[in-house]
């Protein structure tokens, strides 16, 4: 297959898909943790409240579209979980539950992404290069990193379904939601106009300092090594 470098392609894949699924994964359970905190149990007894990634993967968002997209190395990438069941009416506080749980899921990717600066520099600084796994260990936790961030500011954008969204919606009207959620039929739409116009690229600046951050934080703690 000319052009074509297989193994290029199988590498990609091993390094991203892992570390892209457990972000999505340990954002779905703290949408479901934090729903059944505030009084909603759904998420709970659709067996959501789990880390066992098989109860979060959608087959398209989770496995077909991403594949996809790393496969062909395209700048614009899609990519979901199946979405946690959530019944607002069982919260103890609507405006209050509305706003933590949906504020849960980007608040975990990036602890997620702390810890895996942390894992990376520590990996540097204490794994020999020599091990054989050493530098595709390097570059899942750099991935995990990138992604984690990715997935919380992404999901931080106001416009629904995305979570930034509902964090709103608990600080609005009922008149001010209802105008609100008529954008939600044109929200595939925007979305796809933002990414093709790379509009959606003004995010890049928040994850990079994120990432940033991260790195020199957990330097702090451990020597950094030329390796990164």
């Amino acid at each position: 297959m000319d052009g074509i470098n297989i193994a290029e392609i199988i590498q990609r894949v091993v390094i991203f898909m892992p570390a892209f699924i457990l972000a999505l994964v340990v954002h779905e359970y703290a949408h479901a943790w934090m729903a059944k905190r505030h009084g909603d149990t759904s998420s709970e007894w659709a067996g959501r409240l789990t880390f066992n990634p098989a109860a979060h993967i959608d087959p398209l968002g989770t496995i077909v579209f991403p594949m996809i997209s790393v496969v062909l190395g395209s700048s614009i990438f899609f990519g979901w979980a199946k979405p946690v069941p959530i019944d607002p009416r069982q919260f103890k506080n609507y405006r209050k539950g509305l706003f933590w749980v949906a504020f849960a899921g980007p608040i975990s990717n990036i602890i997620l992404g702390f810890l895996a600066a942390f894992a990376l520099v520590a990996t540097a600084a204490y794994v020999p290069q020599t091990f054989s796994f050493f530098t595709p260990m390097l570059e899942m936790l750099k991935a995990l990193l990138q992604i984690s961030f990715a997935l919380a500011i992404f999901n931080l954008i106001p416009l629904p379904p995305l979570d930034g969204s509902n964090m709103l919606l608990a600080t609005l009207s009922y008149e001010a939601t209802q105008k609100f959620l008529v954008i939600q039929q044109y929200s595939f739409f925007i979305l796809i106009f933002l990414m093709i116009s790379h509009t959606l690229e003004i995010i890049g600046v928040p994850i990079l300092w994120l990432c940033n951050i991260a790195i020199n934080l957990a330097a702090h703690v451990f020597p950094l090594s030329s390796a990164l």
